[in-house]
This record gives structure tokens, C-alpha cells and sequence, in this order.
């Protein structure tokens, strides 16, 4: 499978974006998905998760409760994550993955378990 992240962009702190990720492939409803993000100078962190078929479980950072919201279109085989009062910690690199072996209604947080990761996309959040 392929995955295209796009929507990340510069905002101001408080500020909103809403980043979408569309995969290619014919099984995108049976993969759990998640959206991972990377600072400088910092590993990759997991943001937000959504379990396969119909996303009936989602996870979040702790970070992010609150303010990330991800959600699934399986009919358009994309991923969105809408981003809410942005803080300038939030700046990163995003990356959308995918888990093609996901256990029932669960939402996996370790990178490792995601075989498939798309380009990234930027977000910058000013002060």
C-alpha cells in the first residue's frame, strides 16, 4: 500500500489544520491506521490511531487530547487527523502509517507495528 500525507502548512499558535492521508490499495478498511510525528532532534512519537474497518477506537497522546481528532473514510480510503488550537510545540514533520495486522478494535501505538508510512508533511506553528 501507498500512502499521500498533504494539508500541513504554517499557522499561527491557537490555529487550525486538518491533514489527510489517501492510500492506494484495495484492503485499506482492514488496516489499523496512525498519524506519528517528528520534531528536530527528537524521535518519532505517536500522535493519534484509529482501528480498522469501521474505526470504532481511536487512541491519542496525551499531548494532543482535546485538540487531534482522527477519523477514517474507508469509502475514500483516507485517514484525516483535524488539528485544533495548535501550540508551537506541535511543529514536525507528520507521517501517516499504516498496520495491516491490527487485532480487533485496537489501536497500536509503536511504530514498528506499522509496516507502511507515507512521505511526511510539515506543520509549523508559530508563536
Amino acid at each position: 500500500v501507498q500512502l499521500q500525507a498533504s494539508g500541513g502548512g504554517l499557522v499561527q499558535a491557537g490555529g487550525s489544520l486538518r491533514l489527510s492521508c489517501a492510500a492506494s490499495g484495495r484492503t485499506f478498511s482492514s488496516y489499523g491506521m496512525g498519524w506519528f510525528r517528528q520534531a528536530p532532534g527528537k524521535e518519532r512519537e505517536f500522535v493519534a490511531g484509529i482501528s480498522s474497518w469501521r474505526g470504532g477506537s481511536t487512541s491519542y497522546a496525551d499531548s494532543v487530547k482535546g485538540r487531534f481528532t482522527i477519523s477514517r473514510d474507508n469509502a475514500k480510503s483516507t485517514v484525516s487527523l483535524q488539528m485544533n488550537s495548535l501550540r508551537p510545540e506541535d511543529t514536525a514533520v507528520y507521517y501517516c502509517a499504516a498496520d495491516p495486522r491490527p487485532s480487533p478494535g485496537v489501536v497500536t501505538t509503536t511504530p514498528r507495528r506499522y509496516d507502511y508510512w507515507g512521505q511526511g508533511t510539515q506543520v509549523t506553528v508559530s508563536s
